[in-house]
């Protein structure tokens, strides 16, 4: 099974899919829908088998490919799974056929072109699975820059229909701060393949240049041209200004993507990147990062807090979580970094659900402002029980799926940052106030406005949409197993090649007499 070019396979039908939807007439837009929705689900089926194929007690890449592409730079196309990349594609996979399906009439007002919609859907999937498998360093920025793309058209083009001029900003704002980290990142990719031929080979590969042994000052340079890079996509403190705007703005299927997967990608890089190729780097910069995740958990929860705008609420509250995913992977200790990488597949699945759930709301009253709800729950008891799920789901309720990822990663850097991890701990009790408060003020209340008294509860594609989600966050709840042993091994592996070994356990003995018992 492992000499089938699944990665490849699973880059080629979207793309593929994405170029036949696009050309379709906008006179056939059923069509479109239908055709989009079984691509997606080809690759759901291609990436679940690929998952089930790969082998976690093999060490290194698996379902590798290589061929040259610009020889006279050692630029090749390369692609490559383990652990940590193959559960990410496999989260890419299972949320868009589900966006498809909610974002079914999401483009059928306002004279808009249904089959681009779902062709730039299309096309945002094969740039996220292209990140996740590449092991160029160069074809790795290749689908890091193709990838704001059909993001970029998503928020401008298909973004709140009332709203043109903030959805132009937000778009906009997007593009640019993203532009901008990835002007950085690819003069340190530049700099990485001038020190490569220093050292006899230009390369771009991702395993020749983690063997390189790059200065410290050197590293420090190249290091801060992905970290900024990264930190900006994810978002992290201070670069997350640009997620509200997108996120309020964006389609519903365009905000769980972004969320739910896009964003991943920044911390997906934190991991596979910034540890391996500079160890000296981000064991300097660990201190400062460490620091902005925790600001950024505490920061992104009172901004949440503070909300009236529901879409606006939820992306702050990414914030907060990508902080935890911070905090993980620069915790440096294997506990610490699966805990990581498994919050990245449970916040997409969380927040996914959160997105999907205002996103309803708001298709049915036309407003995102909290105060226009109020005991939604009398009138749409399916749609007010998704919504629980989710906020239980994001403020990590013991038997969902957050928890597990959260306790590790708090466990993880108690054993090296105990008082980080302390006063990180501290954050789950604001995230407590911002879920129940908005499940509260939209949800609960004796009262029903008027305007509310007639909206319709989950229709059956929407609860084809919500029921997957949940299972999967109650199954990834109450036995992560299957997942973690994936995880587990790769994560171990990246911070052991990298010099960062988990703390050795420090236990009291109690000294007896001599001859005692």
């Amino acid at each position: 099974m492992n000499s089938f070019p699944w990665l490849t396979v699973l880059l080629i039908v979207p793309a593929a899919g994405s170029l036949v939807v696009s050309f379709l007439p906008r006179s056939r837009p059923v069509l479109a829908k239908q055709l989009t929705l079984l691509v997606s689900l080809a690759v759901f089926v291609f990436a679940l088998l690929a998952t089930i194929a790969y082998d976690p007690d093999k060490a290194g890449f698996q379902f590798t490919q290589k061929h040259s592409w610009i020889s006279q730079f050692g630029i090749s196309y390369s692609v490559g799974a383990d652990g940590i990349s193959i559960v990410l594609l496999l989260l890419s996979a299972v949320l868009v056929p589900i966006v498809v399906l909610a974002s079914w009439h999401e483009a059928d007002d306002g004279g808009r072109s249904v089959p681009a919609f779902f062709a730039l859907i299309l096309a945002l999937e094969a740039g996220m699975i292209g990140v996740f498998a590449a092991t160029d360093v160069f074809l790795f920025y290749v689908f890091f820059e193709a990838m704001l793309i059909p993001m970029y058209f998503l928020i401008g083009s298909y973004g709140s229909p009332a709203e043109q001029a903030q959805r132009s900003y937000a778009a906009v704002k997007f593009l640019l701060y993203s532009l901008f980290g990835g002007l950085l990142m690819l003069a340190a990719v530049i700099g990485l393949y001038v020190v490569a031929a220093q050292h006899g080979n230009g390369t771009f590969d991702f395993v020749a240049l983690s063997h390189l042994h790059i200065t410290p000052g050197v590293q420090k340079l190249l290091f801060l041209g992905f970290f900024i890079a990264f930190a900006i996509k994810a978002p992290l403190v201070p670069f997350h200004t640009w997620l509200p705007d997108a996120g309020a703005q964006s389609p519903t299927g365009g905000a769980v993507l972004l969320v739910g997967v896009l964003d991943k990608v920044g911390t997906f890089g934190l991991i596979r990147y910034c540890i391996p190729l500079f160890p000296d780097a981000s064991r300097y910069f660990a201190p400062l990062v460490l620091a902005l995740a925790v600001i950024g958990i505490f920061y992104g929860a009172l901004l949440a807090i503070g909300q009236r705008d529901m879409k606006r609420l939820v992306a702050y509250t990414s914030v907060a979580h990508f902080g935890f995913i911070a905090l993980g992977v620069f915790a440096f200790t294997s506990q610490a970094g699966t805990g990581a990488v498994l919050y990245m597949v449970n916040h997409g699945l969380s927040t996914g659900l959160l997105f999907f759930v205002v996103g309803f709301l708001v298709q049915r009253r036309g407003s995102r402002d909290i105060g226009a709800y109020g005991g939604m729950a009398q009138v749409t008891p399916l749609l007010a029980g998704s919504f629980l799920i989710a906020g239980l789901s994001s403020l990590a309720l013991p038997g969902l799926n957050s928890f597990v990822s959260e306790f590790l990663v708090l466990a993880g850097t108690f054993t090296r940052y105990k008082a980080l991890a302390i006063v990180a701990t501290c954050g789950i009790v604001l995230a407590a106030i911002y879920i129940l408060y908005l499940y509260q003020r939209t949800m609960t209340g004796p009262v029903v406005h008027e305007e509310n008294k007639h909206v319709l509860d989950l229709s059956f594609r929407e609860k084809l949409v919500v029921a997957p989600v949940i299972a999967l966050i109650v199954a990834l709840g109450v036995y992560p197993k299957p997942i973690l042993d994936i995880i587990t091994p790769s994560v171990t592996a990246t911070f052991n090649d990298s010099g960062h070994h988990d703390p050795t356990p420090t236990v009291a003995v109690a000294s007896t007499q001599h001859g005692g018992h």
